[in-house]
């Protein structure tokens, strides 16, 4: 199955600067720490899944960076484009080698079947 976007011959031309413009700050920030870390976790305050992922990672002696974006009283606006950009709708979002993973279950889940040692090239 393919995740749906609304493409850009669905959106009026007057609003197509301003849809492409939204947050696009804190997505281009994402992009490049992507790009620039084998592993990145973004996260948010005063989120108890982000911090299990955090010290899974911790744990495990997995070596990530770290991008925090507001807490729930604030930044949700800006978190959200995050998320219609990604398509994950929680946080944390687990990047590695710039694929998204998904949060803190699925990380757990990848390190318990040794997927993530592969994915970050442990076994070559």
């Amino acid at each position: 199955m393919q995740r749906q976007i609304l493409d850009q011959a669905h959106l009026h031309p007057a609003i197509r600067d301003k849809v492409a413009r939204n947050h696009a700050d804190i997505v281009e920030e994402v992009r490049a720490a992507m790009a620039a870390n084998p592993v990145l976790l973004v996260g948010m305050r005063q989120n108890p899944v982000v911090r299990k992922a955090r010290k899974l990672l911790d744990s495990m002696g997995v070596r990530y960076a770290y991008l925090e974006y507001g807490s729930y009283l604030g930044g949700w606006r800006r978190r959200n484009a995050l998320k219609m950009w990604s398509g994950w709708p929680t946080f944390p979002m687990v990047f590695v080698k710039g694929v998204l993973i998904g949060g803190a279950d699925e990380l757990r889940a990848l390190s318990e079947s040794a997927e993530l040692a592969r994915l970050l090239g442990v076994f070559d």
